[in-house]
C-alpha cells in the first residue's frame, strides 16, 4: 500500500501528463478551429473569391473555345479572298463576291482570329494600292504579328502611305520600326533606304547621313548598297562635309 507522500506524487505525475495531454491536444485542433473560425468569419469574401476564379476559367476556356471555332469559319471563307488579291481582282478581294465574303467583312467579323488580323494587312494595302492611304494606315495599324516579315512590311507599308500625304514625321517613325524589326539583309535594306528618304523629306539630314551609313556599311552586298552611297554624297554636300 502507497504511503501518502507517494500517492501524492503519483497525482502530481497525473496532473502533469493530464496537462501535457491536452496541450499536444489542444495544439492540434487548435489551427483547425482557427481555420473554421476564419472561414465562418469571412465566408462570405471567400467565397466570392472562389466563384470570380471559377468564372475566369470558366471564361477564359469558353474564349479560346469560341476564337477557335471562329478561326476555322474565317479561314475557309478567306480562301477565296485571297484568290482575288493574288490575281488582282481587288474589288472582289475587298467586299467579296456574293458568295464568299470580302475582306473587309472577314477583318470587321473575325477580328479575334488569326485570320481576321491578316485580313486587316491585306485590306490596308489594297487601300494603299487604291490610294486611299488614311484607310490603309488605319487598317495596318490594325494589324499585328510576331512573323519575322510580314509586320516589318505592315510597318513600311504605313511609313509609305504617310509619305503620300507628305506626313514626313510619321512615315520615319514608321520606317524606323521597320527597319528596326527582326533586321535581316533582305530587306531591312530596304526599309532603311525609304528611312534615309523620309529623314531627308523631314530636314533631319544628320540623321539621314547615318541612315545610308549603316547601309553603306552594315549591307554592302544588298541592293541598296550603291544608292545609299551615292545619297550619303548628296546629303554630305548639303551638310558641307
Amino acid at each position: 500500500m502507497a504511503s501518502p507522500k507517494e500517492e501524492s506524487k503519483e497525482t502530481i505525475v497525473e496532473v502533469k501528463e493530464s496537462a501535457a495531454a491536452h496541450a499536444v491536444e489542444s495544439f492540434i485542433e487548435d489551427p483547425l478551429a482557427q481555420v473554421e473560425d476564419a472561414y465562418s468569419k469571412y465566408k462570405k469574401p471567400l467565397n466570392f473569391i472562389g466563384s470570380a476564379i471559377l468564372a475566369v476559367v470558366v471564361l477564359f476556356v469558353g474564349y479560346k473555345y469560341y476564337v477557335g471555332t471562329q478561326e476555322e469559319e474565317a479561314n475557309t471563307q478567306m480562301f477565296q479572298s485571297v484568290y482575288y488579291f493574288e490575281a488582282d481582282s481587288l474589288a472582289k478581294a475587298l467586299n467579296g463576291d456574293g458568295n464568299y465574303p470580302g475582306l473587309i467583312e472577314i477583318a470587321d467579323d473575325y477580328s479575334l482570329t488569326p485570320s481576321g488580323n491578316l485580313a486587316k494587312f491585306y485590306v490596308g494595302t489594297i487601300y494603299l494600292k487604291q490610294g486611299k492611304f488614311e484607310e490603309a494606315i488605319s487598317y495596318l495599324k490594325g494589324f499585328s504579328s510576331n512573323d519575322l516579315l510580314v509586320q516589318a512590311r505592315a510597318y513600311s507599308l504605313i511609313g509609305d502611305a504617310n509619305m503620300e500625304l507628305k506626313q514626313y514625321e510619321e512615315a520615319v517613325s514608321y520606317y524606323s520600326k521597320a527597319s528596326n524589326y527582326k533586321p535581316n539583309k533582305e530587306f531591312t535594306p530596304v526599309y532603311l533606304s525609304k528611312l534615309g528618304l523620309a529623314q531627308e523629306k523631314a530636314t533631319k539630314l544628320e540623321d539621314a547621313l547615318e541612315t545610308y551609313s549603316t547601309i553603306v556599311d552594315q549591307y554592302p552586298n544588298s541592293a541598296a548598297a550603291n544608292d545609299a552611297k551615292r545619297n550619303k554624297g548628296l546629303v554630305e554636300a548639303q551638310l558641307g562635309k
